[in-house]
């Protein structure tokens, strides 16, 4: 066995550890199971809605993108900032609403201010669909990593079994409280990892960042400005304004359970003040993948840029450790991503008759999701791949629904925005799949003008015969009244 991969599985084994210590005491409580008794500070809140941010996607995915796309990347800076400014406000509203009415998901949520279990239903249903993608790509992105550093598919597979498998465990034994530990370790660790890299890659291969950008500037001029082609300008505003409008309606379930788990309105606010500027840590993977642009040839594959480079510049042991850092930013948002589908299934698709059973339910569907996406990950890693673009896209037609329930008043009925939702899916899977777009600019926003149009001209045949009254909703409406020591 390497020393990489001696470290590397040292690394997975560890950041179970800090999972497993999560626990406090034995529950079968599905609510203290998803959202820790809804006791968690603001320093726990910035690691687990930190834990959102940084996946494996932002570790390797944006030197990757970097290194295909230039400047192109710096659409992901922008985003997460715009969005907590608008969540500073509308953050402490769902908060409230959820404690007051005890919800434990998205699903929750909407079935309860649009009265309708059928809406909750299909959401739950699509919020699962489309995070399972988003699930197969942290397992697939742990195996690229360890495939990458030892050149071997077997302690590839080998490595994604027994790092899922924990993952698992430590979830099913903690639940969030376990999430929330693991954060503080992946967090650390990537941080480190991430600002040796950024100093000593280019240093050592280009003589430091501003002789690698002297060289960009010589060689790929073309790749410091928004260019003609996939990553155009249609692309990366559309990009930036369908990904910000997706985090500020909290359209991915996996953010409720993070988000609930605040003690009060208070923590909630703190944190969205201050993390954004964790969000200027995505720019040290672009860097590294802006040195992989005068370094390695073309038609290297961009996911694997950075760790192609430090496979070249470092030893198997620290080599381990960065590996030891991507399964981290694989293994914990993993973790939340499990939690907010099980919750799902559990409160808004089985349906269970008591707590124990709805608990049951919910323990199963962690073990039967991972076990899916587990399976294709090893099996069929690119069965999903035109699925993942549908990840972003079809959770943003959750856009209208959420919206309009945070207006706290019924001023649409359940039908116009379920059919607009309806209609919205439905044109997200045609331009993915039927080969009937070409644009570049995101589909998510285009499916929203129908699904939009959808949803006002069936608010519309509702006034026209009488069906739908303005209703206020008291205990939801006075949110704003809060007290001066909330504030």
């Amino acid at each position: 066995m390497t020393s990489t991969l001696t470290v590397t599985l040292l690394g997975i084994v560890l950041i179970a550890v800090f999972g497993f210590l999560g626990r406090r005491k034995p529950t079968g409580d599905l609510s203290e199971w998803t959202h820790g008794g809804r006791q968690f500070g603001a320093m726990t809140m910035w690691f687990l809605q930190a834990g959102e941010v940084f996946t494996t996607f932002t570790f390797l995915g944006m030197a990757g993108l970097a290194f295909s796309g230039g400047v192109a990347a710096l659409y992901a800076l922008p985003y997460i900032p715009l969005a907590y400014v608008g969540l500073y406000f509308l953050a402490p509203i769902i908060w409230r609403r959820a404690h007051e009415r005890g919800h434990l998901t998205q699903a929750d949520f909407l079935s309860d201010f649009y009265d309708s279990r059928l809406l909750g239903f299909i959401t739950a249903v699509f919020g699962v669909v489309f995070l399972l993608p988003y699930l197969q790509l942290q397992i697939t992105g742990l195996g690229l990593a360890v495939q990458l550093a030892t050149g071997d598919q077997t302690s590839s597979n080998v490595s994604m079994v027994i790092a899922f498998v924990l993952v698992v465990a430590f979830v099913l034994w903690s639940g969030i409280r376990g999430v929330a530990t693991t954060s503080y370790f992946k967090d650390a660790i990537m941080l480190v990892v991430l600002l040796v890299l950024v100093v000593a890659i280019p240093a050592h291969f280009t003589g430091g960042i501003g002789a690698t950008f002297h060289k960009i500037m010589a060689t790929h001029p073309d790749m410091l400005h928004i260019h003609s082609g996939t990553y155009d300008s249609a692309w990366f505003f559309s990009s930036m304004v369908a990904s910000t409008l997706g985090v500020l309606f909290m359209t991915f379930p996996h953010q409720w359970p993070a988000l609930l788990s605040a003690k009060s309105p208070v923590a909630v606010r703190r944190n969205y003040v201050f993390l954004p500027v964790y969000s200027i840590a995505l720019a040290l993977p672009m860097i590294i993948g802006f040195t992989a642009l005068v370094v390695l040839p073309k038609g290297s594959k961009s996911n694997g840029a950075l760790l192609n480079l430090v496979h070249q510049a470092f030893p198997g042991w620290f080599v381990g450790i960065v590996v030891v850092a991507t399964a981290a930013t694989a293994m914990v948002p993993a973790a939340g991503l499990l939690i907010g589908m099980s919750s799902l299934i559990a409160r808004n698709i089985a349906r269970t008759r008591s707590d124990r059973s709805q608990f049951l339910v919910n323990q199963g569907a962690v073990v039967g999701v991972t076990a899916l996406a587990l399976g294709l990950a090893i099996a069929r890693p690119d069965l999903l791949v035109n699925l993942l673009l549908l990840t972003y896209s079809g959770l943003d037609q959750l856009i209208p629904a959420i919206g309009l329930a945070l207006l706290a008043r019924k001023l649409v009925g359940v039908w116009p925005v379920m059919a607009g939702l309806l209609v919205g899916e439905l044109v997200v899977i045609w331009l993915t799949f039927g080969n009937a777009y070409s644009g570049h600019i995101n589909v998510g926003l285009v499916a929203l003008v129908p699904n939009i149009v959808v949803l006002l001209a069936g608010a519309a045949l509702e006034r026209t015969i009488g069906g739908t009254k303005q209703e206020r909703v008291p205990q939801w409406a006075e949110i704003e009244a809060e007290p001066e020591s909330l504030r």
